[in-house]
């Protein structure tokens, strides 16, 4: 992974190479309405999340309480060793608000009906995709047992009933999560930032989707292997359209697009 300095340095480069995130410039109508319709609605909704924030603030200063976790990913910046606390884990693996706020616009905007993520960790991220309801539910991908044990448990306290936690190693889960996705799809891959990984999860997805469905990667500056990874996912012949936002990815395989799109867009 790169190190802070490294990854600073990459995000000035995004930031005066990317596009207006006002859509100046994009002349996509798709991808000018994404910008329009998704990325840039942020002020109206950031109440409508306050709850999920107060649990984030919690766990942030749960420093009392212990989890054993399996690391099959590739680490984190801060923190290694098999036992770490719910504080720990909430500020080292936890998505930024903005993000999932995002997130959630997404699968609101386009409808979708079913929803898999890659990576639960405390579920402040499957909480967000929860609420943009889709109709079929969400679906989450844990390795570690004792975080999706105590995610599991207090999305069940706080009564949220349309998820779905599959505990293992992504690659052995992943089949079944596809195989009960009905309708308009949306993947988001978090939780595993290595190439290989990240292209065989890709690989296996890609062979259940279709024409409407959504693909959401995180991290795709985080290492070299992941920006390579995401250089290769642009290429795949049914990826149409690519958007960077730096901190995720989002590709569409929409048949509109006569030739490919890639966007780089501030935001």
């Amino acid at each position: 992974m790169y190190n802070r300095f490294e990854l600073g340095l990459r995000y000035i480069n995004y930031f005066f190479s990317s596009s207006s995130g006002k859509g100046h410039g994009i002349h996509s109508p798709f991808v000018f309405d994404f910008v329009d319709k998704v990325l840039n609605v942020e002020r109206p909704d950031k109440s409508f999340f306050k709850d999920i924030e107060e649990i984030r603030q919690r766990y942030e200063h749960q420093h009392a309480t212990i989890i054993e976790v399996e690391d099959l990913g590739a680490g984190s910046f801060t923190h290694a060793g098999r036992k770490r606390t719910v504080s720990q884990i909430a500020r080292g693996a936890a998505k930024n608000p903005k993000l999932a706020r995002l997130l959630y616009r997404t699968v609101r905007h386009y409808k979708i009906d079913s929803v898999l993520e890659l990576g639960t960790s405390l579920g402040l991220t499957t909480r967000y995709l929860s609420r943009a309801n889709p109709t079929k539910g969400v679906q989450t991908i844990e390795g570690a047992t004792g975080i999706a044990n105590f995610t599991e448990d207090a999305l069940i306290n706080e009564g949220i009933e349309n998820v779905d936690i599959h505990v293992g190693d992504f690659i052995k889960k992943l089949p079944f999560a596809l195989s009960r996705m009905e309708g308009r799809k949306l993947v988001f891959f978090d939780g595993n930032h290595q190439y290989a990984a990240t292209i065989q999860y890709f690989e296996e997805v890609m062979n259940s989707i279709g024409e409407e469905d959504i693909l959401v990667f995180d991290d795709i500056h985080w290492s070299g292997g992941m920006e390579k990874a995401w250089q290769e996912i642009k290429k795949n012949e049914r990826v149409t359209c690519s958007v960077d936002l730096f901190f995720i990815g989002i590709v569409f395989c929409r048949k509109e697009f006569k030739e490919k799109l890639d966007f780089t867009i501030r935001f």
